[in-house]
């Protein structure tokens, strides 16, 4: 969007944040999922919306298939970049699985999947409340390094 379009009450900022807590549920990975997107669409930014989703979509669903707690979402926007964490109640720390040479998996790979698709990706240092753990990843503010590792 034409930043001279931009609505006058929303000034500029140096950071966004927010945060969504989410019911150990099936239908919690898609909630997430869509949250992440009307926060990106919000914010002009859906060149991070396709990677964002992805990526949250599938650390929440690890909250849900490995843990039995609820999950906790931080979005943080700067002009810069998107971090997303994740948070869940389990002191567990996640594991990546690869694909073994043409083997195909029906799940296990979401973190690998993370790990392709984010610039970097980790695990908090930081607990958040009673949450144990918290796996987060990072978008570039343009999308532009997704875009290259995708078109080339």
């Amino acid at each position: 969007m034409n930043p001279a379009r931009r609505a006058a009450h929303r000034t500029a900022q140096l950071a966004w944040e927010y945060s969504l807590f989410a019911p150990a549920d099936v239908t919690s990975p898609r909630v997430c999922r869509d949250f992440v997107r009307a926060v990106l669409f919000t914010h002009d930014k859906e060149s991070l919306v396709m990677p964002a989703a992805l990526c949250t979509s599938e650390l929440v669903t690890n909250v849900h298939l490995h843990t039995k707690g609820t999950a906790m979402l931080r979005i943080r926007l700067t002009p810069t970049g998107l971090r997303v964490s994740v948070f869940d109640e389990s002191p567990d720390p996640p594991v990546v699985a690869y694909p073994v040479g043409g083997a195909v998996a029906c799940w296990g790979r979401g973190l690998a999947l993370v790990e392709e698709m984010a610039d970097v990706w980790g695990v908090a240092e930081e607990r958040a409340g009673r949450y144990a753990k918290g796996v987060w990843f990072e978008l570039g503010g343009d999308g532009r390094s997704f875009l290259r590792r995708s078109n080339g």
